[in-house]
Order: C-alpha cells, then sequence, then structure tokens
C-alpha cells in the first residue's frame, strides 16, 4: 500500500498549535482594499483558529487523524 499524501494546499494553509488547535489566516485582504475600514482590515491581518466543525476535515487533509 502506497503511503498516504498530505494534501499540498492545506500544508500551505494551517499551522498547527502547540495545545493542538490549528491556525489559519483570515481571507479577503488581498485585493479591494479601499472600501474596507481600517478596522476591518486590521483584524483580517491576524490569523484565527479553525472553527470546531471543520477541524476534522482539516486534520484529515493535514493526515493528522
Amino acid at each position: 500500500m502506497p503511503k498516504m499524501k498530505t494534501n499540498s494546499s492545506a500544508k500551505k494553509r494551517f499551522r498547527l498549535t502547540a495545545s493542538g488547535k490549528i491556525k489559519r489566516k483570515h481571507a479577503f485582504k488581498s485585493h479591494i482594499l479601499t472600501k474596507k475600514s481600517k478596522k476591518r482590515k486590521k483584524a483580517l491581518t491576524k490569523s484565527g483558529l479553525v472553527h470546531e466543525t471543520d477541524e476534522n476535515n482539516v486534520r484529515h487533509m493535514l493526515r493528522l487523524k
């Protein structure tokens, strides 16, 4: 049986934290920034965590489970 491959797009987008949660970046920060407020752009800069309902899918893509 061949080795299971990690999803390449997922390994570029997600990182594990020390506590085992999955860290991600926010979307909608790449272009069309003139109509977005400073507060919104600053919030999108910060990283977030993957929601618990999506966590199993991401773990499967990263072959953590």
